[in-house]
């Protein structure tokens, strides 16, 4: 009788040790907090009837229209940012169609300037495409240059950088030092949150490139290095697909819509008590005629498909 009591008084504990540890685990869970976003880049949105290259810009609003139907349809989605060559040719008419398209979407839209979407010494400089994604959007109303920060929800910091050189034609970035010293002054306020940055430029180039490449990245990249939180970089310009694991940064390149593969990019970011987990997707169009035409039109498709790792990833960055 002294065992079996012995043995229900034993049972009970372990009972209420796994009730505990239940409790913990899920309470542990529940503390969590989640962002999620889409990132589509260089749409290249164009009119055109006829593909001349090896960018499909007559499928460009079909494929724009595809990933903002398959975006709406994904769930818990807080925003999207296009990051850049929204439009193939640098004419109004074109930016408000696809500001018309592209407010489409269920959720907030942000912007950040591409190499195609500016005129040179022409009609849709900096300032004036700015003005209309304001007057077009109304989450952009406020914004009045063009790089920006805003807060998605506490404990995350969402920057835009322009890095797109506007007093002479060229495919090459540069971030100027305003706006470095700007950069500098927001990653420094922002060291116990998550940093998540969209350019078109990378900072590190997916692949190299010198007719492409952002021309002071080492500058940059000092500037980034400084700061030990979790920092996501999210850009496009090099139409790959491609994802660089570095210390506390994350940097991933992310493929044209109207190129091979033509895919965009959903990324859930979960912040935990001691780390952060980036949960990087890799979502392709559901026009497979188009992308199987897309494939033939690019010299080597692997090199802007990537490999397992560029196009799904899970990357954990440890809290300090």
């Amino acid at each position: 009788m002294k065992k079996n009591f012995i043995k229900g008084l034993f049972d009970n504990i372990f009972v209420v040790f796994v009730a505990v540890a239940l409790f913990f685990a899920i309470t542990s869970s529940s503390s969590a907090d989640e962002l999620s976003f889409a990132q589509i880049s260089d749409a290249h949105y164009s009119p055109d009837k006829v593909n001349t290259s090896y960018r499909l810009n007559a499928e460009s609003k079909s494929l724009l229209e595809d990933a903002i139907t398959q975006v709406n349809l994904t769930p818990h989605i807080d925003f999207v940012v296009f990051t850049g060559d929204m439009i193939n040719k640098p004419r109004k008419n074109d930016l408000l169609d696809f500001i018309k398209i592209a407010n489409t979407l269920k959720k907030p839209w942000y912007a950040a300037f591409g190499n195609h979407d500016i005129s040179i010494g022409g009609y849709l400089s900096k300032k004036k495409y700015t003005q209309i994604l304001g007057e077009n959007n109304k989450t952009l109303s406020k914004i009045k240059k063009p790089y920006y920060s805003f807060t998605p929800k506490q404990g995350y910091k969402v920057i835009i950088l322009d890095t797109i050189i506007d007093d002479r034609i060229t495919a090459n970035g540069e971030i100027d030092s305003e706006q470095v010293k700007w950069l500098d002054k927001e990653l420094s306020r922002s060291q116990k949150d998550v940093v998540l940055i969209f350019c078109h430029v990378p900072i590190i180039e997916p692949f190299k490139s010198s007719g492409h490449k952002l021309n002071n990245d080492e500058e940059v990249l000092k500037i980034l290095s400084k700061y030990k939180n979790p920092i996501g970089v999210f850009s496009g310009h090099y139409h790959t697909t491609k994802i660089i694991p570095k210390d506390n940064i994350l940097f991933v390149s992310t493929p044209s819509l109207v190129s091979y593969p033509n895919a965009f990019r959903i990324v859930k970011v979960l912040k935990c008590k001691d780390k952060v987990v980036f949960d990087v997707s890799f979502k392709e169009t559901n026009l497979k005629n188009v992308q199987q035409t897309a494939k033939l039109m690019v010299f080597s498709a692997s090199k802007y498909y990537g490999e397992d790792d560029d196009r799904n990833l899970k990357y954990t960055v440890k809290r300090k």
